[in-house]
């Protein structure tokens, strides 16, 4: 057996677009470097967790440890096998579900999607049968294997995407955002089967952006920011690169940039970070990092929000988290990089 379940060196993956110049012209062409000479190792009966913000390259780094994506520079093996030489040894042994519904036929039923699968995969029908029944009943979909895939919800979809990655019992499955577009409850319920895949001794390589998910699940985290892996450890290990400071959380509405400046003007404060989740009401987070205690900066901080615009929900304080980490390496909040990615690809 080889030493690990998966292998990466130097990854890299170059996209280049033209740059748009007004409704009918393109201007010259742009290169991204959407995956920078990344390399790691992941062990045999773990999860490890791919965690960076929406644009970081998680996507395109797990579409080449799958055969989906040829890599420009590198190399990566996936238990033993290269994922450019030996492709289709690759495919073999592992799961996969991509955060996109694309991939199924929209004109078939959940089940029958599940079967066109399994067929792809050469399980035999009555085997094929039980397989299926088994996946639908464990990812909830029972009562709607028989409808139309056209007429699933966002989260059906992703409970489908999630069961056909253990269709052919694969020894590493890799889920790429596999709790997007669910309610709390069947994320709670696709988290638990994600660690009940572990103790059965399946490697799992997860991306996501959701910190406490990463947190919750994950043996290793590797943080990875515009294409380069900055960090890779236990979650324990990752808090540990912070030194030890008082944050406070404040979540409120009518959040601004300048009310944020006003914060990051008080003496003491090492940095703020937002997160918005409702881009009308300008509603979110604040994680602010400081350098004293947060008794004798709480005053100070308290007279900007009150004589500000921001309507103030609740604050408390808080433990360091892998988005303090983030900040730490990047000096960058989650949300500000996200926003950057967006309008750098546009």
């Amino acid at each position: 057996m080889p030493a690990h379940a998966i292998e990466a060196v130097n990854l890299t993956k170059i996209f280049y677009s033209k740059e748009r110049r007004g409704w009918f012209k393109r201007g010259r062409t742009k290169k991204i470097v959407a995956v920078d000479h990344i390399s790691f190792k992941v062990r045999y009966g773990e999860i490890f967790g791919f965690l960076g913000p929406n644009g970081a390259g998680k996507t395109t780094t797990i579409k080449m440890l799958t055969t989906l994506l040829i890599p420009d520079e590198g190399d990566a093996w996936v238990c033993g096998y290269h994922v450019v030489n030996e492709a289709n040894r690759v495919r073999e042994v592992i799961g996969l579900s991509l955060y996109s519904d694309r991939g199924f036929y929209w004109k078939l039923t959940g089940r029958e999607n599940l079967r066109y699968f399994a067929y792809l995969y050469h399980i035999p029908p009555k085997q094929a049968e039980k397989r299926i029944d088994e996946l639908l009943k464990l990812v909830g979909l029972q009562d709607k294997a028989d409808v139309l895939v056209e007429e699933y919800s966002t989260g059906m979809k992703s409970k489908l995407n999630f069961a056909r990655a253990l269709l052919n019992d694969p020894e590493v499955v890799f889920l790429d955002e596999p709790t997007i577009g669910l309610d709390p409850n069947s994320a709670r319920a696709i988290r638990e089967i994600i660690l009940d895949l572990k103790k059965q001794g399946k490697t799992i390589f997860l991306t996501t952006h959701n910190m406490e998910e990463a947190d919750y699940l994950c043996d290793r985290i590797a943080i990875i920011s515009r294409g380069k892996i900055i960090a890779t450890g236990t979650s324990s290990e990752l808090k540990s690169l912070i030194e030890r400071r008082d944050i406070i959380v404040v979540e409120a509405s009518n959040i601004s940039d300048k009310v944020i400046e006003k914060i990051k003007g008080v003496d003491g404060v090492a940095y703020v970070s937002k997160t918005i989740k409702d881009s009308v009401s300008m509603s979110g987070v604040l994680r602010i990092g400081l350098n004293g205690n947060s008794r004798d900066l709480l005053p100070s901080i308290l007279r900007v929000l009150v004589n500000s615009p921001i309507k103030v929900n609740f604050i408390k304080p808080s433990e360091p988290t892998l988005e303090d980490v983030f900040i730490k390496l990047t000096g960058r909040g989650f949300y500000e990089e996200e926003v950057n990615s967006q309008r750098a690809t546009k």
